[in-house]
C-alpha cells in the first residue's frame, strides 16, 4: 500500500506536467463532482471553479486521523532529536504532532486542553496550521477532498460537506461558504526541544506504523526547486525565489511576512510589537528521502508584546509563492 501510494503520486505528477495545469483544470465542475458522490452544495462559492485541481488522491484518500494515539515525549524511540513536530499548548495541554505522520495524512481531528481543534500539514505550502472546530456552537470533523486549489490543501467539513482552504481557514464552497475557522497558534520544533520541555508531553504516533512509510518524505528535494509542481496555476513572484521561506503573521491590519533568510540572518527580528526569533537544529520535511536526515532549517517563534508581556501568535512559515497567492496585497520584508 505505501509504496503503491508514493508511485500514484508520482505518476499523477507526470500526468500534470505532460498535459499542463490547464488542462486538468478544465475537467472541474460540480458535475463532475458530484459524481464523484460529493453532496457540497456547490451554488454556494465565492472562487472559480477552475482554480481547484485534483491533487491525484481521491476524497479521503489521504486519511484524517480521527481517533489520535499518542505517547510520553519520554517513551518515543523512532524521532530523532532533529525531526519536525508541531508543537501545540492549549490550558497546558501540551502535544506535539511529528510532521513524518502530518505528511501522510495532513489532518488530526483532536481535542486539546477541552478545545476541539484540527491539526493540518500541507506538504506542497508547506504550511502547519491549528484551527478551531467549533463553529456557531456546532463541532465539526475535517477530511481531505483529494483536491488543491494554488497548490493548498482544501479540506472538507463531514457534517455540511463544505470545503475550505486550509491556508487561510475560510470556507470556499459550500453551505457553510464565507465562513472562517480560528486559527491557533502553533510552531514546528525539533522533537528534542520538545522531549526536553515537556518529557510527558503528548506525542501523536501512528495508529497503524505499518499503513504508511512513515518518516519517508514522498515529496525528496521539493524544497529545493525554484518553482513549485505545475499543480500551482497562479502567478509566481518576480522579486524573490518562489520557494524561498518567508514567515507569515499578522502585523499592523493586514498580513505580513518576512523571509526566513532575514530571520535566520538576524536571529532575533523585530518588526514593531512583533518579535521573530530563530533557532537551529530542525530538519526540513521536505529534503531528504529520510526526513530526520535532511538538512537543517530551524525553527521560529513568533510573539508580540503588549503591555509589558509576551503572547504567542499565529504564524505559518511557509514558502514565497503561498504568500502572494493568498495576500498578495500583503506586505514581504526580503
Amino acid at each position: 500500500m505505501t509504496d503503491r501510494f508514493a508511485h500514484l503520486f508520482a505518476v499523477f505528477l507526470l500526468v500534470v506536467i505532460a498535459l499542463g495545469s490547464s488542462v486538468i483544470a478544465a475537467l472541474a465542475s460540480p458535475d463532475r463532482w458530484k459524481q464523484e458522490g460529493w453532496k457540497t452544495d456547490f451554488q454556494k462559492s465565492g472562487i472559480a471553479f477552475d482554480e481547484i485541481l485534483s491533487g491525484g488522491p481521491p476524497k479521503d484518500g489521504i486519511p484524517s486521523i480521527d481517533d489520535p494515539k499518542f505517547r510520553p515525549a519520554s517513551s518515543i524511540e523512532h524521532l530523532s532529536d532533529q525531526d519536525p513536530v508541531i508543537r501545540l499548548d492549549i490550558k497546558g495541554d501540551i502535544r506535539a504532532y511529528p510532521l513524518q505522520v502530518l505528511t501522510w495524512h495532513e489532518i488530526v481531528n483532536d481535542v486539546v486542553g477541552g478545545v476541539p481543534v484540527a491539526i493540518t500539514y500541507c506538504p506542497l505550502c508547506n504550511a502547519s496550521i491549528a484551527f478551531e472546530r467549533s463553529l456557531s456552537g456546532q463541532v465539526l470533523e475535517f477530511g481531505t477532498t483529494g483536491k488543491l486549489r494554488k497548490s493548498d490543501l482544501v479540506m472538507y467539513d463531514r457534517q455540511t460537506q463544505s470545503w475550505w482552504q486550509q491556508f487561510t481557514g475560510e470556507a470556499i464552497v459550500g453551505q457553510l461558504q464565507g465562513r472562517a475557522l480560528t486559527m491557533v497558534p502553533v510552531r514546528v520544533v525539533s522533537f528534542g526541544d520538545f522531549k526536553a520541555e515537556a518529557a510527558d508531553g503528548k506525542v501523536l504516533v501512528p495508529n497503524n506504523p505499518s499503513m504508511r512509510p512513515y518518516g519517508r518524505n514522498p515529496y525528496v528535494k521539493y524544497d529545493s526547486r525554484n518553482t513549485p509542481y505545475p499543480l500551482f496555476t497562479g502567478d509566481l513572484p518576480q522579486d524573490i525565489n518562489p520557494m524561498a521561506r518567508v514567515v507569515v503573521f499578522e502585523g499592523e491590519g493586514k498580513q505580513q511576512a518576512v523571509s526566513l533568510a532575514k530571520v535566520r540572518e538576524a536571529v532575533t527580528f523585530k518588526h514593531g510589537d512583533v518579535i521573530l526569533s530563530w533557532k537551529k537544529g530542525v530538519a526540513s520535511a521536505l529534503d531528504s528521502e529520510t526526513i530526520s536526515q535532511s538538512r537543517d532549517v530551524g525553527s521560529v517563534r513568533v510573539i508580540r508584546q503588549e503591555n509589558g508581556k509576551e503572547t504567542d501568535i499565529v504564524h505559518d512559515v511557509t514558502f514565497a509563492f503561498v504568500f502572494y497567492a493568498f495576500h498578495p496585497d500583503g506586505t514581504l520584508i526580503k
